[in-house]
């Protein structure tokens, strides 16, 4: 028997989760939250089997399974698991793994959403939580409190400034779950679990799903654990809607295609970004100025199709955000517009001030997530917004 040839990335977007598809080329839509049984002990079976796909949409849905089935084999994994949003991944994964009096180590530079939650909620269920940063090499082992820590999580690249956690450094703690927001660089541009991480997570309504039409949140790791998670899952309730999953899958085919563009292009925008009187720092690891430039090279398959830059306060990050013409203001990723935000006001306003200044969030801070457009108009509409400056 001739063992098929190892397929790129790009390529495996194409061809993953068509397990179920038959001979039709698109997958089918399963719209139906619940499943008629052939009486008691079909009924029965049904409803206490692990992630039964014809029994009730809240504990599995044949498309949302096709959709984990292509991410799984993106990720490398054995399995994935949907959720309703991102956030729903995140927090039924953690109500999962922790309880009273667990710890966990997180990285400081965080979304602002995953900050609140484990500052808030967990803190408030009696889980602890010990914020390290993510560039002090060692900071995650040596936060680890041997017997108590069930959880380490790492945002890389991080959300807004795009810090790198060394994923071998992740992958080799011993005994604590290890786990990776890897949302900015999608299962092309990063496989955490290839550096031993037990889990890989993404807002899939991001760069995944990459068109705006759909919000999911997807885990990736091992079955057994996996299923372990799916059980709390099941009673947290954030289910994936089968509509946003076909979608989703949609958005899968054209990854590679997509993801290639972007990153060519957020190249091009943070290089003349580097090297304009407007701005004083770019941070975007494909630049060789990035601290982090030679981690970037040894671990990501793509630079990223995001990047954040500081101008010289609020005022002038006003001024942009008004002024761009193709880049819209929205605070969003990964889809085919451009879109630009202020971090301090939209995705981290729930911070304080200083919590914001702990976390590199500035006044002055601007993210873009470059589309789709041709690279020379992009690079036009923001040559134009910072020349409105003063």
């Amino acid at each position: 028997m001739v063992t098929p040839p190892k397929q790129s990335p790009a390529t495996q977007a194409i061809t993953a989760g068509r397990a179920h598809c038959g001979k039709s080329l698109a997958p089918a839509l399963w719209a139906s939250s619940t499943w008629e049984s052939d009486g008691l002990d079909d009924a029965n079976r049904r409803a206490t089997s692990i992630r039964h796909n014809d029994f009730y949409s809240r504990y599995a849905n044949p498309t949302v399974e096709q959709f984990e089935h292509a991410v799984a084999e993106l990720e490398g994994a054995e399995a994935a698991l949907a959720f309703g949003s991102g956030m729903g991944a995140i927090a039924a994964t953690v109500f999962a793994l922790c309880g009273t009096g667990s710890h966990i180590v997180a990285q400081r530079q965080l979304y602002a959403g995953t900050l609140a939650f484990l500052q808030g909620p967990c803190q408030r269920m009696g889980i602890d939580v010990t914020f390290i940063d993510v560039s002090t090499p060692g900071a995650f082992a040596e936060a680890v409190i041997p017997g108590r820590t069930m959880l380490v999580i790492a945002e890389s690249p991080s959300n807004p400034r795009l810090e790198l956690a060394d994923l071998d450094e992740l992958g080799g703690i011993r005994g604590p779950f290890t786990l990776v927001d890897s949302t900015f660089a999608t299962p092309l541009g990063q496989q955490p679990l290839t550096h031993g991480v037990d889990i890989s997570l993404h807002s899939a309504t991001k760069g995944i799903a990459g068109h705006n039409d759909a919000t999911l949140g997807v885990i990736a790791g091992d079955r057994d654990l996996l299923d372990d998670i799916w059980a709390y899952a099941v009673l947290h309730g954030s289910t994936p809607s089968p509509f946003d999953a076909l979608n989703a899958l949609r958005g899968i085919r054209t990854l590679g295609v997509r993801t290639r563009q972007q990153n060519e292009s957020a190249r091009s925008v943070a290089v003349m970004l580097a090297d304009h009187p407007m701005v004083s720092v770019v941070h975007y690891p494909g630049l060789s100025e990035h601290p982090q430039h030679a981690l970037a090279s040894l671990q990501l398959l793509q630079y990223g199709t995001v990047l954040s830059f500081e101008v010289a306060d609020r005022a002038a990050a006003q001024r942009f955000l008004a002024s761009v013409q193709i880049a819209r203001c929205a605070t969003s990723l990964g889809g085919p517009e451009t879109l630009v935000c202020h971090p301090a006001t939209t995705t981290h306003a729930s911070l304080t001030l200083d919590e914001q200044a702990a976390t590199g969030v500035t006044d002055g801070l601007i993210r873009l997530s470059i589309g789709l457009e041709e690279t020379v108009d992009i690079l036009a509409d923001i040559e134009q917004a910072l020349a409105a400056q003063p």
